[in-house]
């Protein structure tokens, strides 16, 4: 694929997305869901997929950008656009500082005892919203309600949830490219070696986790104002569907990749909604049937199946026989 061909392939898709809820109104919602889930997977990848770090515990940055953002909206007194403005900054932040404080704990843990050790992050956290009285215990939290007329409301969140994807595509297409990408994978090919070369693995790492919550908190904020409600374990801590999500999405994708994620993500949710549109009552089971066939015959991924098969895609020169 040329430079050119590669160029217009990415302004079309921009474009595309740019007029997608004006030409398709009805399944506005589900546009800005899929936003969501291109930041869910671009998120895990940095860990599980630069950093070699299986983390099942992101989910943990989403719930707590979701409360922190309803949180402040609901006990500051501001107008809805402020409101969400200073809750979003503020679920960024938190959920930033929770990541480095937990990371220096968790981070030294290494293989599966670093999974099942976030595993539990998620669900002690749900555990704990659904206890606490102050954030709506087991009944959930309902944002403040959006000004206008729905429609209006639906493009906002798009359009938010739009630039949060391609802010965090950037943001990390750009980590990549320095000596910090380079860092993450030095980890991920042997930990051990990059500690004897002098990398500070842990702050590394910490920073790594930080970076992804970072957007995580902010599409958590985002989420919950776009859902109208918040509920502890089906929504915000939602470890068995988004938790699992991320990871699938970006194995689907190929792991490691900058591209994987996104194509990944866009692949998934669409097959989903498909799913419960057309097999109603059997969708669980086709969903679980999706996730065995993802890990069984896409181990490298679409883009890691793509490398093998078209190198020359990707700049590789291909040898021709003699």
């Amino acid at each position: 694929m040329t430079t050119v061909q590669k160029y217009a392939l990415i302004g079309g898709g921009l474009l595309l997305s740019l007029v997608a809820p004006f030409l398709m109104p009805q399944f506005a919602t589900q546009l800005t869901m899929l936003w969501l889930m291109v930041v869910f997977a671009l998120t895990w990848d940095t860990l599980g997929g630069q950093m070699g770090y299986n983390s099942f515990g992101n989910i943990l940055f989403f719930g707590m950008g979701a409360y922190a953002c309803a949180v402040l909206q609901r006990d500051l007194g501001l107008d809805y656009f402020a409101g969400l403005a200073v809750g979003l900054i503020f679920a960024a932040v938190l959920s930033s500082l929770v990541a480095i404080v937990l990371g220096f704990g968790m981070l030294g843990l290494r293989g599966h005892y670093f999974a099942i050790g976030t595993l539990g992050l998620g669900i002690a956290a749900g555990e704990i919203a659904g206890g606490w009285d102050y954030v709506g215990a087991g009944s959930g939290m309902v944002p403040p309600l959006y000004p206008t007329e729905l429609a209006g409301r639906e493009l906002f969140f798009y359009f938010l949830m739009f630039a949060l994807a391609l802010a965090t595509f950037f943001v990390l297409r750009s980590l990549y490219a320095t000596k910090f990408g380079l860092a993450l994978n030095a980890i991920r090919d042997d930990e051990d070696k990059a500690e004897a070369m002098g990398l500070q693995t842990t702050q590394i790492k910490s920073f790594a986790w930080a970076v992804s919550a970072f957007f995580l908190g902010i599409g958590g904020g985002l989420a919950g104002n776009l859902l109208g409600f918040i509920d502890p374990r089906d929504v915000a801590f939602a470890g068995a569907t988004f938790g699992v999500w991320m990871v699938l999405m970006a194995i689907l994708g190929g792991k490691g990749t900058l591209w994987g994620p996104v194509i990944g993500a866009v692949v998934f949710h669409i097959t989903q909604e498909l799913f419960w549109t057309y097999l109603l009552g059997w969708q669980r089971v086709a969903l679980g049937l999706l996730i065995v066939a993802i890990v069984v015959f896409f181990p490298n991924g679409i883009m890691g199946t793509l490398r093998e098969r078209r190198p020359e895609w990707f700049g590789e020169k291909v040898e021709e026989r003699v």
